[in-house]
């Protein structure tokens, strides 16, 4: 490394007031490669942990171990002198997401259709989905990896896959366009942490900018685990041998999405394990039940038909949707809902799919919602047939 190159990184302040810029290819986790910050220059621009900084590299040099910055360039894509004018995360106002994450693309693409419709996401939302396994959440965390990328190209997307298999890092990482975080199952639990406080950080300081940021979390369940494996006993065991104080801290990471009145926004979709036929994995998803809001529901019935998205829509919705969703169209999901309520999961997600198929978009398809009304009327009529038939 030259004196002349340049680079870019995210900050990671330690306790002695010195920091390293670690970057994306590494994981944020230290190496050879990183970037020395001294304690003056970060004291001087009030630098934080997850400051993304750009600027003029002086090659290691008399014993130095690191490279380190000679010349700061940028914080956060803007001048480093209009760092003293952010408002620290802490101090923004939250709301109710009030925008909606427009993820529909093609019109073969039904999951995304699906999730615009009956379970919107605004720009801010806390999300859960709810998964037991091989129900296709990887798939459909994809596939919203995919329509954020297409229709919010100016918003951070980030996938942060926390324990997890190699080759599903491999396949996350060729399949969506955007920056993939992970840590695999071969990890020490204080690297799962690590990289998610660090991607965290990152966001916040993003969002303390005026910026979207999206964080598709997989899952919260092991990120949940990693702290419970990590903390100081309280000696105070709750249920499935979780410490009474593990959850804590992820609650506090999970909690951050959120959508600000100042501008900017950190939406967060995590999945949340269940049925997996461990009693932690059940007590955490209680806890954070009711934290989000919005949550989405697969069901392992209709994944062993194929049936995808297996979305069980009567257990799945947003809060405040009307905030996100025009009131002519509200109106018509509503009636949409009603028709699909008396069904059961499978014939509710095979009626909705089959009725979407036919039409090219979401408007196209709300326009015929008048038409699904009579043929659910059919199917109901036939099923009380078959009923005294018996």
């Amino acid at each position: 490394m030259r004196d002349t190159d340049t680079t870019e990184g995210i900050l990671e302040k330690l306790p002695n007031g010195f920091g390293f810029l670690r970057t994306p290819a590494s994981n944020y986790l230290p190496g050879p490669e990183d970037v020395y910050l001294s304690k003056t220059q970060i004291k001087k621009l009030d630098l934080q942990t997850g400051d993304i900084i750009s600027g003029q590299v002086r090659q290691a040099r008399n014993g130095e171990q690191y490279a380190s910055i000679s010349r700061i360039d940028t914080v956060n894509f803007e001048p480093p002198e209009r760092i003293h004018q952010r408002l620290l995360f802490e101090n923004l106002t939250p709301l109710y997401p009030d925008k909606q994450l427009s993820l529909e693309t093609t019109p073969e693409d039904l999951s995304t259709r699906v999730l615009d419709l009956m379970v919107p996401i605004g720009k801010g939302q806390r999300g859960l989905i709810v998964a037991a396994p091989r129900t296709g959440k990887t798939m459909l965390l994809q596939k919203i990896a995919h329509g954020v990328a297409t229709n919010h190209p100016d918003a951070h997307l980030i996938v942060m896959l926390i324990d997890e298999r190699p080759e599903e890092v491999t396949d996350m990482q060729r399949s969506i366009r955007g920056e993939v975080v992970a840590s695999t199952f071969d990890e020490p639990s204080q690297r799962h942490i690590q990289i998610a406080e660090i991607v965290l950080e990152k966001a916040k300081r993003l969002v303390e900018h005026r910026q979207d940021v999206v964080i598709l979390l997989d899952s919260i369940t092991r990120l949940a685990r990693a702290y419970n494996s990590t903390i100081a006993s309280s000696r105070k065991v709750l249920s499935g041998g979780i410490d009474s104080n593990a959850l804590q801290r992820p609650k506090r990471f999970f909690g951050a999405a959120r959508n600000v009145e100042q501008g900017g926004s950190l939406t967060m979709i995590a999945t949340a394990l269940v049925d997996t036929g461990s009693r932690m994995d059940d007590v955490i998803f209680e806890e954070f039940k009711g934290t989000g809001n919005l949550e989405i529901h697969l069901d392992r019935k209709l994944a062993d038909r194929r049936i995808y998205p297996s979305i069980d829509v009567q257990k799945s919705g947003t809060r405040k949707e009307e905030l996100l969703i025009a009131p002519d169209q509200l109106q018509k999901i509503w009636v949409l809902r009603k028709v699909l309520n008396p069904l059961e999961p499978q014939e509710c997600m095979e009626l909705l799919l089959s009725k979407m198929g036919k039409t090219k978009n979401n408007e196209e398809f709300l326009a015929s919602i008048s038409k699904m009304n009579g043929a659910n009327t059919n199917t109901r009529e036939n099923r009380s047939r078959r009923t005294r038939s018996r």
